[in-house]
């Protein structure tokens, strides 16, 4: 796991539905990835990389958290030899539904 490989400590909680943790934590719909976790007070959802992970905390900006959106093939977790990295972005939001671009990967 790209977490773990990279220093976090991970607790996972199998859920049948994240809705109701992503709509406390103000995650927007249309922000909704397959994985949701909390780290330090944030919220992470889709495949995050640690890195920015990492900056998030050291600069602690006013949001709610970050996130990467779907699935993007070569962003943490969805690797795959010989496949070619689409480009994405990774969206830092606010509990008011407003995002802007954090990092472009």
């Amino acid at each position: 796991m790209h977490l773990r490989d990279s220093g976090f400590p991970v607790k996972t909680e199998d859920l049948a539905d994240l809705r109701p943790i992503r709509r406390r934590h103000g995650v927007p719909a249309d922000l909704e990835g397959c994985h949701t976790a909390i780290v330090e007070g944030y919220v992470v959802e889709g495949h995050v990389p640690a890195d920015l992970i990492d900056r998030l905390l050291r600069e602690r900006p006013r949001v709610a958290g970050l996130a990467v959106p779907g699935m993007p093939a070569g962003s943490p977790g969805m690797e795959a030899p010989g496949q070619v990295a689409d480009r994405y972005e990774v969206l830092a939001f606010e509990k008011n539904g407003r995002y802007t671009v954090y990092a472009r990967r």
